[in-house]
């Protein structure tokens, strides 16, 4: 941890990127580029913490001197979806896949998070890697797999709210937010089908897609299936999250 002018310790939050290895024209084209919403980092910034971008090192060692220097970890959101072979499936659907590099990266670190009880926030694909790391699997496009399912695309911009998610009671995410339901944006086509065996849903939407899973085991794993990095500046139950990770953080060199 770094110190504030006040002589605080302000948390390292350690962000994933996304990462073109060199398919998609909109990002860098055939040259592999990394690339993240500045977003992601001025939640962490604005709210007293320090944001540290991770390259994504294929060394195992290397990965581990990485965790060694942050007290957090932030996977952020993906365009393109987890290759369903990696939850025991074929792909149904010809949606673009996040890179292997990437997926093998942010995989690992769920089981190092565990293992080290480091505080982790999952945002949209993010939540999706949290739950397919620990053996869940996804739906892999609701519109096609679920019927009735709501609009989780929503046509207005991340900045507005969508739709309500109901928050169980006696959850991580209830003691954050300190609501039973609460409004959220959506951008996502997928979403956790089978949560993984040592997480359990906190939060669910009108039509019973799953918004939110976490970790009864650790201080803090939550995976979360909205954009709280568009929310946080107007709505303090969406600030509240990146506040609590924080809070968590300070704990872990303590």
């Amino acid at each position: 941890m770094r110190p504030n002018q006040s002589g605080k310790m302000k948390p390292v939050i350690g962000i994933t990127p996304d990462f073109n290895a060199g398919d998609r024209k909109e990002w860098g084209g055939h040259e592999p580029t990394y690339f993240l919403r500045a977003r992601y980092i001025r939640a962490i910034e604005e709210l007293g913490g320090i944001p540290l971008i991770l390259p994504l090192v294929a060394d195992a060692a290397g990965r581990r001197r990485l965790l060694d220097g942050i007290d957090g970890l932030l996977l952020t959101g993906s365009g393109p979806d987890l290759s369903p072979r990696l939850y025991g499936e074929r792909q149904r659907y010809k949606f673009p896949l996040v890179s292997e590099r990437r997926a093998n990266f942010e995989l690992d670190l769920v089981h190092h998070a565990q293992r080290r009880d480091l505080p982790l926030l999952g945002i949209c694909g993010g939540m999706q890697t949290l739950n397919v790391a620990c053996g869940g699997s996804l739906f892999q496009d609701l519109p096609s797999q679920v019927p009735g399912v709501l609009s989780h695309r929503q046509t207005t911009k991340a900045i507005h709210l969508s739709h309500a998610v109901t928050v169980a009671p006696g959850s991580l995410l209830r003691k954050i937010v300190k609501r039973s339901s609460m409004m959220v944006n959506s951008s996502h086509h997928q979403s956790v089908k089978t949560v993984g065996p040592k997480l359990i849903a906190s939060a669910i939407a009108p039509d019973g897609v799953i918004e939110a899973v976490e970790s009864p085991r650790h201080r803090f794993i939550l995976g979360i299936q909205w954009h709280p990095e568009f929310l946080f500046e107007h709505h303090v139950l969406h600030r509240r999250l990146f506040q609590a990770l924080l809070r968590s953080a300070r704990q872990t060199r303590n």
